[in-house]
């Protein structure tokens, strides 16, 4: 059994410290040491480029600078270093960039079941690491993970977003405070369009060895917020699942998108050429290692659940009924608590719920947009108590950056190490696997036809009370 606490604070507090080498509170103490903390990046995909790359170059260049970029992909590698507007020398060994750089922190933004290897191996070389969204994508990988942590004295970061969100964060207070009693059962019910969740098809997402299935790439983020408002861990899942959407289901096939001799018949045809970015980061480097962004949905190796459904079971007794749709009309999400002495009910993005004036492309466009959040709407959630009226709370949201998770959780770890965390936002290395051990028990459990208990899968033992 693991013996150690995994120690949120120390890291996120280390951090914007590493690069001072001495107990400093603010970035000003940073720029005025003359020293910046050392970042490397290893994955140069959009994720990695945007959001954890020219994101933080622009927000947060007074204390961090890019030391590396290391990527397989020559091309890709070119572009990020063009794109991000940095200076620093690009790799496509990766040991010999940890080894020449040095760097403080590690970003690990590479395909998901490759997230191990880099994780394990920044550890093992002296960094911290930060790592984007699944910790990894099978529980043998996530074993390796733990034991790397422990004897490296390293930390390891999540980038869970979703979390900061001002939306979020307001059910999580609702729910810390007691204002339903004690919380017994949660639906929770996500809706991925035909635009957005298409797309996980037609890239390596829609292959069970790369991505490890949308249990654990995509639910990673739902299973985390669960976690997380419901403050337990999980004990125990039981799962379906099937592919009958995408995949070999299609009426016709081709090789990609582009070339599609079925594009005026076909109602998912994705035209990859009007996006700059995606032809310029991704098409033109398809020599270099043959990954093709815009794949057909059709095609036979596609063998990822389209459709699922989950019961999880907490330590502390709350039964979960959650479910993912990947071909809906819209994309957005429902939750409804069932306390002792009340229910709240939480949603975003369902159009008959709401006044909502963007197309589905549009939505998910506003969604990624990394730009500064400032543009806040007012969002409702309601709250049932027994035998009173329901009460409709106004909260403040800005549909940019998550939600404006971004902007938070890149200030927290960046900036404001050291504030006070009284809602435990900040995720580590046992928030982000409890969240993929969901999704791993799902997959297993459609495999063999039976529950499956989160402590049969790793040395962590599911706790009543979140550590």
């Amino acid at each position: 059994m693991m013996t150690t606490q995994l120690s949120r604070r120390k890291f996120l507090a280390s951090v914007s410290m590493l690069a001072a080498g001495c107990a400093v509170s603010t970035p000003t103490h940073l720029t005025q040491s003359g020293k910046k903390l050392r970042v490397a990046l290893v994955g140069t995909g959009v994720r990695g480029t945007s959001f954890w790359g020219k994101r933080l170059v622009d927000q947060y260049s007074d204390i961090i600078e890019f030391v590396g970029l290391s990527d397989i992909n020559p091309g890709r590698l070119a572009y990020a270093k063009d794109y991000m507007g940095v200076s620093c020398s690009t790799y496509l060994d990766f040991d010999d960039m940890m080894t020449t750089t040095k760097p403080d922190l590690l970003i690990v933004t590479t395909k998901d079941s490759t997230h191990h290897e880099f994780i394990i191996k920044g550890l093992d070389m002296g960094s911290d690491v930060l790592t984007e969204k699944p910790l990894t994508t099978d529980e043998d990988k996530c074993q390796a993970i733990i034991e790397a942590e422990k004897r490296s004295n390293k930390n390891l970061i999540v980038g869970f977003n979703y979390r900061w969100s001002p939306y979020m964060t307001k059910i999580k207070e609702l729910l810390h405070s007691n204002t339903i009693g004690k919380v017994t059962s949660v639906d929770f019910h996500w809706y991925l369009n035909t635009y957005h969740g298409a797309s996980y098809f037609r890239r390596w997402h829609g292959e069970m060895d790369s991505g490890g299935s949308l249990w654990v790439h995509k639910a990673t983020h739902h299973f985390d917020l669960l976690n997380w408002w419901i403050d337990s861990d999980p004990s125990e899942v039981f799962a379906y699942g099937a592919l009958e959407h995408y995949g070999s289901n299609g009426p016709f096939r081709g090789n990609n998108c582009r070339d599609c001799d079925h594009k005026s018949a076909c109602k998912f045809h994705y035209d990859i050429t009007k996006s700059k970015r995606n032809m310029d980061l991704y098409v033109n480097n398809e020599q270099h290692d043959g990954y093709i962004r815009d794949k057909c949905l059709f095609r036979h190796d596609i063998d990822i659940y389209d459709k699922m459904s989950a019961n999880i079971k907490y330590a502390n007794d709350v039964v979960v009924n959650y479910s993912l749709t990947t071909y809906s009309p819209y994309e957005g999400w429902k939750i409804a608590f069932n306390g002792m002495d009340g229910r709240i009910e939480a949603w975003l993005d369902v159009p008959y719920y709401e006044n909502i004036n963007m197309s589905q492309e549009e939505l998910h466009a506003a969604e990624m947009d990394q730009s500064k959040q400032d543009n806040l709407v007012s969002k409702p959630i309601i709250v049932h108590k027994n035998w009173n009226e329901h009460e409709t709370m106004s909260v403040d949201y800005d549909r940019r950056g998550h939600g404006g998770g971004d902007t938070r959780l890149q200030d927290k770890i960046f900036v404001n190490p050291e504030n006070p965390d009284p809602l435990k936002h900040a995720a580590g290395l046992r928030d982000g696997a409890m969240s993929i051990l969901i999704g791993i028990a799902a997959r297993r459990s459609i495999e063999q036809g039976k529950p499956i208990g989160i402590g049969e899968l790793t040395e962590l033992e599911p706790q009543v009370e979140r550590v």
